[in-house]
């Protein structure tokens, strides 16, 4: 348990990944070509989103896992440690 379940689940994160690899790149240039503020707040606002989106697809996966898993773990217990994991990226 603990690993992606699903090959879809992965191509899933590792598409969001590259896409936020490529836009923490533009968010370097804009700053190297010393580009308005505003505009490289935009872009690292939407960074976050695609990161917290990334995060939701891949707690999904692991909670639809250990739910369906057959773990002796009741589900309160499950989702105490999810709600844990989650708190400590923020």
């Amino acid at each position: 348990m603990g690993q992606i379940a699903s090959p879809d689940v992965k191509m899933d994160l590792q598409h969001r990944l590259r896409r936020i690899e490529g836009q923490a790149r533009g968010v370097q240039r804009m700053i190297d070509e010393e580009r308005d503020c505003k505009a490289i707040l935009q872009q690292l606002s939407a960074i976050r989103a695609a990161a917290t989106q990334a995060s939701l697809v891949l707690a999904r996966s692991y909670a639809t896992q250990c739910l369906n898993g057959s773990s002796q773990q009741s589900v309160s217990d499950l989702v105490d440690e999810l709600v844990g994991v989650l708190s400590k990226a923020g």
